[in-house]
């Protein structure tokens, strides 16, 4: 624990921080989960340029539990010990794709990354000014999962525009 790192908090217990980030811990996990099944099982048009993303975005995810796990150990926590533990803490959960199509698989991405956006954007409010170190955690984190919404809401787009296009040229 970084005793004099963590003196510079104020305005929020360490235990607090400590607890939202481990629930946050555990999304990041099922979030990368999540990308990395989906990448073996997603079926249809463009389903190429869908991994790539969904690869990328897997890849991400690995490295904010990473960054989340470290400052959970700078501030003398502890990160959850058992992947078990991931479901009964996090905040946005985790559903098994039951429709591979791309455009389902997309769906279902968008909406994770809506809900981690929601979650960085409320660690990032309560930890401004308090704990300029965790701040900028979630700030990075949630800038890229800004972006993750952004590319995956453009490629689903794209494809249902594609699709669209393919049924009026065939009427």
């Amino acid at each position: 624990m970084a005793r004099r790192g963590n003196s510079i908090i104020k305005g929020i217990e360490i235990s607090e921080i400590i607890t939202v980030l481990n629930k946050a811990y555990a999304d990041e996990w099922l979030a990368y989960y999540q990308y990395f099944i989906e990448v073996k099982v997603i079926k249809g048009i463009m389903k190429d340029a869908a991994i790539a993303e969904l690869t990328q975005h897997a890849t991400d995810e690995l490295r904010h539990a990473n960054m989340v796990a470290d400052r959970i150990l700078q501030l003398g926590g502890t990160p959850l010990l058992h992947p078990q533990e991931w479901f009964t803490h996090t905040n946005c959960g985790y559903e098994e794709p039951k429709d591979f199509d791309v455009v389902s698989i997309l769906e279902d991405s968008i909406k994770g990354e809506q809900c981690a956006i929601s979650i960085y954007s409320k660690l990032a409010e309560m930890t401004r000014d308090k704990d300029i170190v965790t701040y900028d955690i979630v700030s990075e984190i949630l800038a890229d999962e800004v972006e993750h919404e952004e590319d995956l809401q453009s490629l689903h787009d794209d494809i249902t525009d594609f699709i669209a296009d393919i049924k009026k040229c065939s009427e």
